[in-house]
């Protein structure tokens, strides 16, 4: 989500500062579409760690307002390229990139953007929950209170919107001031989706949000996605192909660093271009 602490410690608990996130999102070039949903472009990208290239030379246009899926095996690159999206990988040691990838028409990496401001833009869900150290009503509105979007008097409304948005609010309503690691695993991955959604972010990026999940939680969060479109323009990475086909509209495979194939999700499933396509999607290989 947009101010969510790095998965590799998710109890620190540590909330940027207020003037970090102050930054005015429509300082990105170009004009979101009226959906309210952002474009998303991807321009000769290259993203290595060290001297070894996980990916090369991209060209990508994600689609806007849509779900869009990247598939691939182990290693790929999926996950490092969403994480580029919101330059969650810019501390990952020997990281680099080459080319750009564009929001709105403007670079990510321009020197006017506020990186808190872009992750407010562009949030996240990681793979596993991660909730903060603090209270359930507090999680929920935690992006909100550090960017000042609202007053104090208006929190608890929005906490209860979101938590309703993503169907949990009647499960919590009575225990908003208790500790959300008491919630079930799935309970708290809605959770941290009410918490992104809490900063109207205009792209939202879901790093196998499912993974760890049992079906029931699944199907929830997966009928949650459906319903963000075409408001937002979410990118999901996931290995499970039939989540895929169920969810997304269009779909990307990555592998062994390249893009071999973008398209229409049902197209791409049932009569892909690439024979290396058809062998992965068809559990032939991967």
């Amino acid at each position: 989500m947009s101010i969510q602490a790095d998965p590799a410690d998710p109890r620190s608990g540590q909330v940027p500062p207020a003037t970090a996130l102050q930054a005015d999102a429509a300082g990105f070039g170009g004009t979101p579409s009226a959906n309210g949903a952002s474009s998303l472009s991807v321009v000769d990208l290259t993203l290595s760690f060290g001297p070894r290239a996980i990916l090369s030379n991209l060209q990508l246009k994600v689609a806007e307002g849509r779900v869009t899926a990247l598939l691939g095996p182990t290693g790929s690159g999926k996950t490092t390229l969403l994480r580029t999206f919101n330059r969650m990988n810019d501390k990952v040691t020997g990281y680099r990139h080459q080319g750009d990838v564009l929001l709105d028409g403007r670079s990510i990496w321009h020197s006017g953007i506020e990186l808190m401001s872009l992750r407010r833009k562009v949030g996240m869900l990681f793979q596993r929950p991660n909730p903060f150290p603090m209270s359930i009503m507090d999680n929920v509105v935690a992006g909100v209170k550090a960017a000042k979007m609202a007053p104090r008097n208006q929190l608890r409304d929005i906490a209860e919107r979101r938590l309703r948005d993503v169907g949990l609010f009647d499960a919590v309503s009575g225990r908003l001031k208790d500790s959300p690691f008491r919630l079930s695993g799935g309970q708290q991955q809605l959770l941290c989706l009410a918490r992104a959604l809490a900063v109207d972010p205009d792209v939202l990026l879901l790093d196998e949000p499912t993974s760890s999940l049992d079906p029931m939680a699944t199907e929830a969060i997966e009928e949650l996605v459906r319903t963000l479109v075409p408001k937002i323009t979410v990118v999901i990475v996931t290995h499970n192909l039939a989540q895929a086909r169920r969810v997304s509209d269009s779909t990307v495979f990555l592998n062994k660093g390249r893009l071999v194939e973008h398209g229409d999700t049902k197209q791409l499933f049932e009569n892909p271009a690439e024979e290396e396509t058809a062998r992965y999607v068809s559990g032939r290989f991967g």
